[in-house]
């Protein structure tokens, strides 16, 4: 019964996807299309490994607080699935539907009113007077982020005819942080000096949320040159300018003045990103305040580990002598970006 119900709502690909993470004859696996947590509240806990929702979660107005009811229900380890239209995939049905011209008018105007209007607080209102929530305009970060913020760990994501279906784990790691952040500035936790947590502020290049799946993304796609993080759909359009010519980090200006970082330095790195270098390096790293300028565009070393040997070399110097060595260091920086044009993207 459950597979024809899928098979008739989403299609027989969807039945095949779904039926390889959970079994769908058996009584602990429940088949909803919901967009309200009362209905999900109603599941009983004795009897409930899996709950797949074939709802658009785009039409769903509170999709924290669903998700966490989701999560309330599944004991640890329990799967959820569930699918979103993403941003991208939108575009892509809008433009298939109309003509260019007017697909390009309706495209910029939905998503005006269905991505911008819901996130600012003098729109917001408006919004969700007309469209009670329903048919929001949605990235594939912001979809995934807010599911790892809800306690959940990301085991696969596939496009099924132009929707993006999601398998998850409960984890009971729902992220601490009450307020996220969507906002122009962004707040990040980064490791600083004594292993003192320090807030660093960039302009914000990465979609909502986006934070919260840097796992994730190691896990999937490793690290590319330059120690960046490879296929990164997380950066938005114009994050990718921002970051080229170091826009995103000109509210670091606050952390120097605040002495949390100095000119130059090692980078200030989140815990999930330090936690892949050596022990040697993560000890001294400790021992010196983090840089807006790190060895990186000193040397320019490509691998991981050619990045760590970098930061290695720095920070032995730096020991030694650190006003020699920062003066050095900042001006092969300011001869490899002035003229030779180094960028990190």
């Amino acid at each position: 019964m459950k597979r024809e119900l899928i098979s008739k709502e989403q299609g027989v690909e969807a039945v095949e996807f779904i039926s390889k993470h959970t079994e769908l004859q058996s009584e602990t696996t429940h088949v909803v299309k919901t967009l309200d947590s009362f209905n999900v509240e109603a599941i009983e806990d004795i009897n409930c490994l899996s709950i797949v929702n074939l709802q658009k979660i785009n039409d769903i107005r509170g999709i924290n607080d669903f998700f966490k009811s989701i999560n309330s229900k599944l004991p640890e380890g329990g799967i959820f699935i569930g699918c979103v239209e993403t941003n991208l995939q939108r575009q892509t049905r809008i433009l298939k539907k109309y003509p260019f011209i007017i697909a390009r008018i309706y495209f910029l105007f939905d998503f005006v009113f269905k991505r911008v209007f819901p996130k600012l607080c003098f729109t917001r209102k408006i919004y969700f007077f007309v469209t009670a929530g329903r048919n929001r305009v949605l990235p594939k970060a912001e979809a995934l982020g807010k599911l790892v913020f809800c306690g959940f760990k990301i085991k696969e994501v596939q496009e099924i005819k132009n929707l993006t279906y999601f398998v998850c784990e409960k984890t009971n790691n729902l992220i601490p942080d009450k307020h996220p952040s969507f906002g122009f500035l962004f707040k990040m936790q980064r490791v600083g000096k004594n292993n003192k947590p320090i807030t660093v502020y960039k302009i914000r290049t990465m979609h909502p949320y986006a934070e919260y799946l840097q796992e994730y993304i190691y896990e999937q796609n490793k690290l590319k040159d330059g120690g960046k993080f490879k296929d990164d759909f997380r950066i938005t359009s114009w994050g990718k300018f921002f970051r080229r010519f170091w826009i995103d980090e000109l509210p670091m200006a606050v952390n120097f003045l605040k002495g949390e970082i100095k000119l130059v330095g090692v980078r200030p790195l989140s815990a999930q990103y330090l936690s892949l270098y050596s022990d040697e390096l993560k000890q001294k790293r400790v021992l010196a305040k983090p840089g807006l300028i790190p060895p990186f565009y000193a040397d320019l070393p490509i691998t991981l580990e050619e990045i760590m040997q970098s930061e290695l070399k720095y920070l032995d110097s730096y020991a030694k002598h650190p006003f020699k060595t920062d003066c050095s260091y900042f001006l092969k920086a300011f001869k490899n970006i002035v003229f030779k044009n180094v960028r990190t993207n």
